[in-house]
């Protein structure tokens, strides 16, 4: 549940900022001079945030991927019987479902 909050509030934040950047773009296109360099400089603090956002929730979900494939990979060394029945079985219900056409 937190983790989708998480992503959530991620996406909205990542779209705030974009919103922002587009509006400082245009607003420089329409001006000239130093308040459009100005404008652009914003524009571009703006894309960078909304870029190390998405890079720190991307380092956050590598790293959680790696737990997760690592504690699966410990489980299948542990009870290779186990997974083999696993993997079986949900072999198995996958082509019911795809039989079921």
């Amino acid at each position: 549940m937190e983790n989708q909050v998480s992503k959530e509030k991620l996406i909205s934040d990542v779209k705030v900022v974009l919103s922002d950047a587009e509006d400082l773009l245009k607003a420089a296109a329409a001006t000239t001079g130093e308040k459009a360099a100005e404008l652009r400089e914003r524009a571009a603090q703006s894309l960078k945030r909304a870029k190390e956002k998405v890079q720190d929730v991307q380092d956050i979900v590598v790293e959680k991927s790696k737990i997760v494939a690592r504690a699966t990979d410990d489980y299948v060394h542990d009870h290779p019987w186990k997974a083999v029945g696993i993997a079986a079985g949900v072999g198995f219900l996958i082509g019911l479902l795809v039989n079921r056409k």
